[in-house]
């Protein structure tokens, strides 16, 4: 755990006013809309952790514009990111993957008004049965030239002011960057406060892991799955599978020990299942700022799609630098890997 030469912890709070010293034009705003998404976090980390003993489990009874069924603790953690948010006064527009479209929150100030997208409950179908969950979010600046709130959002991930996300596991986590490397704060329960426990995390460049979902192997295209079987073959990678089915779960993992966490197209959906504005955007500012990579359909880096709506989906291939190259050798020149 950090802490100071006069052994006090970090909080959240501390590191990014500390942070600013970096960001000469930084006006204290960026601060102030972080105490929303942390106080959302921590509110929603009290309900995953009293699940069962009060009424959040199952399924809400509607289905989102993704056309996934909602559960209960979808709404809760959209709510409180929402309502949050909205006491911040420097937040005009909010996107999530509840909702159809991205709303206006209020006519913040041109200079100092953001944008926040989130996915507030990503793997919330592990929630029943006790698996780790966890809340991805994004922030822009809000462009005053663009007028409308559904042409505002569509910026490349390049954009990003910061990312990260919550881990909602045997520990509640915070991973998030400012563009200045990648810091991890863990929830002290007892006293309600993020504290810095990893700083300027680094990715390892190469580990014998791989996460995919290979339940679907034979419905990737055939590069991807020439990959899979070099990389479990013993004469080819020689990789251990692990593979949760938690989004943050998995990235996390790989974050912290390295590997690739691949989300191939299907048959079924060749676009990809993963959401870019707020899923594979952030994940990929956070392993980009770890000294890893991540790319999308065609060998694209996720950071430079331009996107076309709100909920775009994409291929993702994410994590350690020298894995995600051995990858995408097999992704994007098939014809001559063997």
């Amino acid at each position: 755990m950090a802490i100071t030469e006069d052994g006090q912890y970090i909080t959240f709070g501390q590191h990014i006013q500390q942070q600013q010293q970096y960001f000469p034009s930084a006006s204290g705003q960026f601060s102030w809309l972080m105490s929303g998404i942390t106080l959302a976090t921590k509110m929603i980390a009290s309900y995953v952790r009293r699940a069962g003993l009060i009424d959040v489990w199952g399924d809400q009874g509607s289905t989102n514009v993704q056309g996934e069924e909602v559960k209960k603790l979808d709404i809760i953690a959209n709510d409180a990111l929402k309502k949050t948010l909205g006491y911040r006064g420097n937040v005009g527009i909010i996107a999530s993957e509840e909702d159809d479209e991205p709303r206006v929150l209020q006519e913040a100030d041109a200079d100092d008004s953001y944008i926040v997208m989130f996915d507030p409950l990503d793997g919330s179908s592990n929630i029943d049965v006790n698996v780790s969950v966890g809340t991805i979010f994004t922030i822009f600046r809000n462009p005053p030239e663009v007028e409308g709130a559904a042409k505002s959002v569509l910026q490349p991930g390049a954009k990003q002011v910061a990312a990260g996300y919550v881990l909602y596991g045997s520990s509640t986590v915070l991973v998030y960057t400012a563009g200045n490397g990648v810091h991890q704060f863990t929830l002290d329960p007892q006293f309600g406060a993020y504290l810095l426990t990893r700083e300027d995390i680094k990715m390892p460049e190469h580990h014998g892991t791989y996460s995919v979902n290979e339940a679907y192997l034979h419905r990737f295209p055939e590069p991807y799955q020439r990959y899979l079987h070099w990389s479990k073959h013993p004469e080819g990678g020689g990789y251990k599978s692990r593979y949760v089915g938690s989004l943050v779960a998995d990235f996390h993992r790989i974050l912290i020990t390295g590997g690739i966490f691949m989300y191939p197209p299907t048959t079924e959906q060749p676009n990809g299942k993963l959401r870019l504005m707020y899923e594979c955007n952030p994940l990929a500012f956070v392993a980009e700022q770890a000294g890893g990579l991540a790319f999308g359909a065609e060998g694209k880096r996720i950071m430079d799609i331009e996107p076309k709506d709100v909920h775009d989906r994409t291929p993702l291939t994410i994590g350690s630098k020298k894995n995600v190259e051995e990858a995408m050798r097999f992704i994007n020149d098939p014809v001559k890997i063997g």
